[in-house]
């Protein structure tokens, strides 16, 4: 594993900052899976709760131009990517006011005004999306950077090591960063990887890899920092392994059987990253509580907003659609 310089430290107030991005993330997706619960919002849903600091933390240190894909766990990314929470929360209702036009749902968030290149249902799939702007931003010699965003379960996949291949091949300004949350879906890591240690498919490729503590957002940010100048500076691509932990079922609905219970029950108690940042500000329970009541009334607004959305006009129904 090649080691970066981690120098690069979040300026003053920005921690404070990403706590409320994080609360409202929490927040935001506590109350998609009640509406889900109650029938008011269709498709499937997944929820990054215990991932926050990853989402948080890595767009963060993006610079405006920058661009990201994601995965069919989305919410937190799309977020955190600057799309506001009535936008995105219209999106899972399907109105024309969500940030897909209300055609995506969950699992198929696009914003690309804001550098969100979308995310996609299939296990790995906008990897080469991200790897494709890359290589246009290299071709136009635009110091931009794509980020992907996948999980430990894409490291299996034939697109990821193509991808991979290619980026290291062309020295392509992408970072490719895995939230290694130890499930794929109910599979755990050890069942579907030859290898512990996920550095090692970067290191396959001779592509310069990184560890993280997913759970730390100033850590993502400036490991995510050091990557994108690395990667933007055409010394080729970056691999980023950020260790984090899925605090919540795989979807709602799932019954986690597969999963040890005091396993599970321990890892939600010592490893919920906000709980971690708050510990770290020092922060009383008035001011906590006071940010938790900042993040619950936007989420409620972007709840109503939702629920007053406009339907999309079936007239309109091949629209974009391209092949």
């Amino acid at each position: 594993m090649t080691e970066l310089d981690f120098m690069t430290s979040p300026q003053s107030g920005e921690l404070g900052r990403f706590l409320q991005q994080m609360l409202l993330i929490r927040y935001f997706e506590q109350q998609v899976e009640e509406r889900y619960r109650d029938a008011e919002i269709p498709g499937f849903v997944h929820v990054a709760i215990g991932q926050e600091a990853v989402a948080v933390g890595a767009c963060a240190a993006l610079a405006p131009g920058d661009v990201i894909t994601s995965t069919h766990r989305s919410h937190a990314h799309t977020l955190a990517k600057g799309t506001p929470a009535r936008a995105v929360m219209a999106e899972l209702y399907g109105k024309v006011e969500g940030c897909s036009r209300g055609r995506g749902g969950s699992m198929h968030l696009y914003d690309v005004e804001r550098g969100n290149l979308g995310s996609s249902a299939v296990v790995g799939g906008a990897l080469g999306i991200a790897t494709g702007a890359a290589l246009a931003f290299s071709l136009r010699s635009e110091p931009r950077v794509a980020l992907a965003f996948f999980g430990d379960g894409a490291t299996a996949s034939g697109l990821f090591h193509e991808s991979m291949n290619l980026a290291q091949l062309w020295r392509l300004p992408v970072v490719f960063l895995c939230e290694n949350n130890r499930w794929a879906e109910s599979t755990p890591l050890a069942q579907h990887s030859p290898i512990a240690d996920l550095t090692q498919r970067a290191q396959a490729f001779g592509m310069t890899a990184l560890e993280v503590d997913g759970q730390d957002v100033e850590a993502v940010y400036r490991a995510t920092a050091e990557a994108l100048a690395h990667a933007r500076s055409a010394a080729g691509p970056v691999f980023v392994l950020a260790e984090t932990y899925r605090l919540a079922p795989h979807n709602v609905g799932d019954q986690q059987e597969y999963r040890d219970k005091e396993e599970y029950e321990l890892t939600r108690s010592t490893q919920d990253p906000i709980a971690k940042l708050r510990e770290r500000l020092a922060l009383s329970d008035e001011r906590f509580a006071e940010l938790e009541r900042e993040a619950e009334a936007a989420v409620a607004d972007a709840v109503e907003f939702a629920r007053h959305g406009t339907d999309p006009d079936p007239q309109t129904l091949l629209e974009d659609v391209y092949a």
